[in-house]
């Protein structure tokens, strides 16, 4: 609150390092959690066709997928966003090579049918991010999973977040061929709704205690 009442002068002080921190929120806000919505409405109406409840178009489980990659992908790309925000000043090349790396396997997981490969292009994907992560200027306000700041950290959340969307990317193919993977897909899914809610708290939290 205090941000908005301040003296419209201060926003003269913002770096543009403080810029591009702030894409990575509006990334999520404007793009991520919209899809998501548009996501599970899809995810709604193909478990309905496949009950026949509803005799919508056999397009809509196709839409369904591609918008979950369309998800996880804007995850992705927030994600590293969020990473090039506190990594900067460590070296752009290697930084960019890294990103690049990520979407590159992301690419693949894509592009591929059969499941191992997908996962493994996935365990590609998330191993970049974490090795990004794990870099020192990386906020993550605990590294001990038994510690309570642990569980409270934006950046382990968005980390297991990023590992159940691409989870469930991966998994796609056998999702209308196997009740027992599309249960686990069902509740993978429940627990990234909880995640998402969780990351916006975490996110919003951690705006306003940078702000003097």
């Amino acid at each position: 609150m205090r941000f908005f009442l301040a003296d419209p002068q201060a926003l003269q002080t913002l770096t543009s390092h403080d810029w591009l921190g702030l894409i990575h929120p509006v990334l999520m806000i404007l793009f991520v959690y919209p899809v998501v919505g548009a996501t599970i409405r899809l995810g709604i109406l193909a478990r309905e066709r496949r009950l026949q409840i509803n005799p919508i178009a056999e397009t809509v489980p196709i839409e369904h997928a591609q918008h979950g990659a369309w998800v996880t992908g804007g995850m992705l790309v927030a994600v590293l966003i969020g990473l090039t925000h506190s990594l900067r000043g460590t070296g752009l090349v290697p930084l960019l090579l890294a990103a690049a790396a990520v979407l590159f396997s992301f690419g693949r997981l894509l592009s591929t049918r059969a499941i191992w490969q997908r996962l493994l292009w996935g365990g590609a994907s998330w191993s970049g991010l974490l090795l990004l992560g794990l870099q020192p200027e990386v906020k993550r306000l605990s590294d001990i999973p038994w510690s309570p700041w642990f569980w409270q950290s934006h950046f382990w959340m968005g980390l297991l977040l990023c590992a159940l969307m691409l989870c469930s990317t991966a998994m796609q193919p056998l999702i209308g061929r196997k009740a027992s993977i599309r249960n686990l897909h069902i509740s993978l899914n429940l627990l990234v709704a909880l995640l998402l809610a969780m990351q916006a708290i975490s996110g919003t939290r951690n705006l306003l205690a940078a702000i003097p």
